[in-house]
């Protein structure tokens, strides 16, 4: 009988420390973005769209910078001359914008939890896309981990009078973004680069107009006074924006697949504690049942996910 491949050697050690580090990193990501309601809690007297254009500018700023740093920065935007990618990134940009900015105006408005909501939903609308758009096919457990999530979404809209549209929106806009990004051959950092090179014009114009007119923070507020502190926690919107993406591209390189999909539910579970333990935000019947309904399609489908990667892995391992 042959032996198998030796996996007890440096080889095998190096790959263990790879994905310790993958793991690292991805918590790191998944948590730092469960947390960002806090940040944008802190700048919540500011107008959403003032917070946004901040956002843009200071990521856009660090990105630069840190490709500069890497000598990346020319290979990058000489990617923009390739064929259907600046339509692609003019659509990515247009759907992240809309995901950032109602997500900034959810916080100030005390809507965390359909914050969460909406992020547990997203795996499944990236199932839906791929179903539409990409022609993939559906497992029948799958099947049964949409139908649960939208029972989940039709209760919450039959108990409220209204659909929880910010849930959709954060969903559908991400899951669209991420469609669009998945066809466009950029990198997440190198992408969000110029997307957010892409709509800092607007961002700019809107920060001088807001400046001109004395309505926003830098004329009319603490910085016109001489209080720095609200300049510097706005200058951490760059940060806030690019160290998880970093981590998650870091994350990305050294995990499966089906190990990052698991973990990437660490984001909006964080949201749901932060509204219901911290924010204190009303938890009732109606949304019990449907967190539940979504919780048990977030099962169903992470375990669908498991099952089949593990299938996958033994047929690769029986004909090596």
């Amino acid at each position: 009988m042959n032996g198998g491949p030796n996996v007890s050697g440096p080889a095998a050690g190096a790959d263990s420390t790879q994905a310790r580090a993958g793991v690292a990193f991805a918590l790191g990501a998944f948590v730092f973005w469960g947390l960002a309601p806090l940040y944008f809690k802190a700048v919540v007297a500011l107008p959403p769209l003032e917070v946004l254009a901040h956002r843009v500018l200071w990521s856009v700023l660090l990105l630069a910078a840190l490709l500069i740093a890497l000598g990346r920065l020319r290979a990058v935007l000489l990617q923009l001359s390739s064929p259907g990618v600046l339509p692609r990134l003019l659509a990515s940009t247009a759907l992240i914008s809309m995901n950032w900015l109602v997500f900034i105006w959810a916080v100030g408005q005390e809507r965390v939890l359909e914050i969460s909501l909406g992020y547990y939903i997203n795996p499944l609308v990236n199932v839906l896309l791929g179903l539409l758009v990409l022609r993939e096919r559906l497992s029948p457990a799958a099947v049964v981990a949409v139908l649960l999530a939208a029972a989940g979404v039709a209760n919450l809209a039959w108990q409220t009078d209204g659909l929880p549209w910010v849930s959709l929106v954060l969903a559908v806009s991400f899951g669209l973004y991420g469609l669009v990004r998945k066809l466009t051959p950029l990198g997440p950092i190198d992408g969000l680069l110029m997307e957010t090179a892409l709509v800092a014009p607007l961002a700019i114009g809107f920060l001088l107009w807001t400046a001109w007119t004395g309505v926003g923070a830098i004329s009319g507020g603490a910085i016109a006074s001489g209080d720095l502190s609200l300049l510097l926690l706005l200058m951490a919107a760059g940060p806030v924006t690019a160290i998880p993406l970093i981590w998650y591209a870091a994350g990305a390189r050294r995990l499966r697949y089906t190990t990052i999909g698991f973990l990437q539910y660490l984001a909006p579970t964080c949201h749901f504690l932060l509204a219901v333990l911290l924010f204190g935000e009303p938890f009732d019947t109606a949304q019990l049942v449907t967190f539940a309904c979504i919780w048990t399609a977030v099962a169903v489908f992470t375990g669908d996910s498991l099952t089949r990667s593990r299938r996958a892995a033994a047929v690769r391992g029986s004909g090596s």
